[in-house]
């Protein structure tokens, strides 16, 4: 058995002064000493769960609620702290940026890491969470794609400890995820060295993101992908020990890439009709049409830009030019996949 503490914590504060609460638990070996500031003992690791940073991803908040019995029954080696509802304003709202009321400047919290005390709201959110993730030894921030979104878990490229982690939790696409100077223009410009996993990443705290696939909507088996690997990431960070051990891990690594098969055109998005996500494809195969619903003109045969494996495919066919309509992981050559 291990001990738990729910703890009611304020993340900031409205105009009207209302507290903007969420709960962390914390999970530590049943003989720990709660007195002496290091529930595990000096030596024992200490990892970082979060869900719903983007509030309509709501899997990840189930995860954190079946994982909450096995934690309290296993034997644990370590401290765990979970936070199921990282940003309440966004939760309330089943949004993935806060309302311009909130927070103008820093609509996504996912943007803003390590955060600032005296900043904007989701800064100051993001500063109070940090008080536990940074000193954390392993981070697992769990987030949801949209229900035609491939399972897969990021990390940071070229970080091997990162890759170990995502390897670890054992979803079969793993996707490398370039930031800051080693991002090109278009990732630099979207501010991806504010996201947990890469401010965390570069503290030297090795930190995934898996994104579990269907958001809005509580998917069973989403949330049973979530619960194993969160499990496994446990057992690979020394936390766990339940005899469950961590399979070796045999999918594929790729490169993230922003899906640059985009709508050239505004108009109703028909996909092809043998496109699924997790398809192999070739640079120019056809990947569907844009049309346009009044004149019934095609207006665009959408081709994919380059070879590599379908993660994303746009269902909701009203698409405005410079949509994202097919996203493609591009498959990294053996030299750049890391040490084994």
């Amino acid at each position: 058995m291990a001990g738990h503490e729910a703890e009611r914590v304020t993340l900031a504060r409205l105009p009207s002064g209302v507290a903007i609460e969420t709960t962390v638990h914390t999970y530590t070996p049943e003989d720990a000493d709660a007195g002496d500031g290091d529930p595990g003992g000096d030596d024992s690791p200490t990892v970082y769960v979060q869900a719903a940073q983007h509030g309509r991803e709501i899997n990840g908040a189930a995860v954190c609620r079946r994982l909450h019995d096995d934690l309290v029954a296993a034997d644990l080696a370590g401290t765990v702290h979970v936070v199921p509802v990282a940003d309440p304003l966004t939760f309330d709202t089943v949004s993935y940026t806060t309302p311009e009321a909130y927070d103008s400047v820093n609509p996504n919290m996912n943007r803003c890491w390590p955060g600032d005390d005296d900043g904007t709201l989701h800064e100051r959110m993001a500063a109070t969470l940090w008080g536990y993730a940074g000193d954390a030894d392993f981070i697992v921030d769990l987030h949801t794609g949209s229900r035609d979104m491939l399972t897969h878990t990021v990390y940071l490229r070229g970080d091997d400890d990162c890759r170990r982690l995502a390897e670890a939790f054992g979803t079969d696409l793993l996707l490398a995820e370039s930031a800051g100077e080693d991002a090109d223009e278009e990732w630099a410009s979207r501010n991806f060295g504010g996201k947990l996993r890469v401010a965390a990443t570069r503290e030297g705290i090795p930190s995934i993101t898996p994104e579990l696939a269907h958001n809005k909507e509580l998917v069973d088996d989403a949330i049973e992908t979530g619960v194993a690997g969160t499990k496994r990431a446990l057992r690979h960070a020394g936390v766990l020990d339940d005899r469950g051990g961590v399979p070796r891990w045999d999918g594929v690594r790729a490169r993230n890439h922003l899906g640059r098969v985009t709508a050239g055109e505004s108009g109703l998005f028909r996909a092809a009709a043998d496109l699924a996500i997790g398809d192999e494809v070739v640079e120019g195969k056809y990947v569907g049409e844009v049309y346009d619903p009044t004149t019934y003109e095609v207006r665009q045969e959408a081709t994919a830009d380059r070879s590599g494996i379908v993660y994303s495919v746009a269902r909701e066919a009203t698409v405005t030019a410079g949509q994202t309509l097919v996203g493609i992981a591009i498959r990294l050559d053996d030299e750049e996949r890391g040490s084994e």
